[in-house]
């Protein structure tokens, strides 16, 4: 009985992996229809060429980025799915902000989601606008450093910018991956030009980063608040959560270990 328990188990989990792999397929497939629309040759379209580089990074086959090309380029044939992106806003508890993408074709029904969503979770919807102001849209190009330390980064960031590259605002070290963050205009310019230095662009993307953090120092406020946050990563028309929560390491890990 033990081994048909693990089993069962082994089972379970990679039925939620797949799930999830999934659902991730389908956010991404849905991204480079939308992006198709504007053309369906990469090399002319780089919202395209973006969402493709997101999609192999993600694994997704080659036969289904073909078709969500075809879908969205009308190449396909009938009418295709009429997905648009829309941005919703909202608070969770604690006062948190949370920024939410999404590729939707039904308006309605994805805004009731997310008011449940944030609902049964101690947060709630608001206007458009309510919070965006305390956000950021950027570049951001993260970049595998191989045989570079901090110092060659720095140096490679400030010949970028002598070279009349795109400023750069920020950056982050971490395992050997370094992610270097620019205003929003600029993401093909810095990543072609720190790939244009030698350095390996592992991937690209616009990310909205929080100016103001909204601290959360009580455990059962952090798990409603990561409840809600997971709930809402998990609706299909959901592309990206992002949230100013701010908390210590400490108080992450007891708010997961219950």
């Amino acid at each position: 009985m033990a081994g048909h328990s693990k089993w069962a188990q082994i089972k379970r989990t990679k039925a939620v992996v797949d799930a999830k792999r999934g659902a991730a397929f389908t956010r991404l497939g849905r991204e480079i229809t939308v992006a198709a629309r504007a053309g369906a040759d990469p090399a002319g379209n780089f919202q395209l060429r973006t969402a493709i580089e997101k999609a192999r990074s993600a694994g997704v086959p080659n036969a289904n980025i073909e078709r969500a090309i075809a879908k969205g380029s009308g190449q396909a044939g009938g009418p295709g799915d009429q997905f648009e992106a829309v941005r919703y806003e909202g608070y969770g508890p604690g006062g948190v902000a949370v920024l939410v993408e999404a590729f939707t074709d039904n308006r309605n029904r994805t805004a009731a989601d997310l008011r449940l969503a944030f609902g049964k979770n101690g947060g709630n919807l608001g206007e458009s606008g309510c919070v965006a102001y305390l956000f950021d849209q950027c570049s951001v190009v993260r970049l595998a450093l191989e045989n570079l330390d901090e110092e060659g980064l720095l140096e490679r960031l400030l010949a970028l910018e002598e070279r009349g590259g795109p400023a750069v605002r920020s950056y982050t070290l971490e395992g050997g991956v370094a992610e270097v963050v620019g205003e929003f205009g600029d993401l093909e310019a810095l990543q072609d030009g720190l790939r244009g230095l030698g350095l390996t662009v592992k991937s690209w993307e616009h990310r909205w980063i929080a100016d103001t953090a909204c601290p959360i120092d009580e455990v059962e406020s952090l798990r409603s608040c990561l409840r809600m946050l997971d709930a809402l990563e998990d609706l299909d028309d959901v592309r990206s959560v992002t949230s100013n929560l701010e908390a210590d390491d400490s108080l992450f890990e007891s708010a997961l270990a219950a």
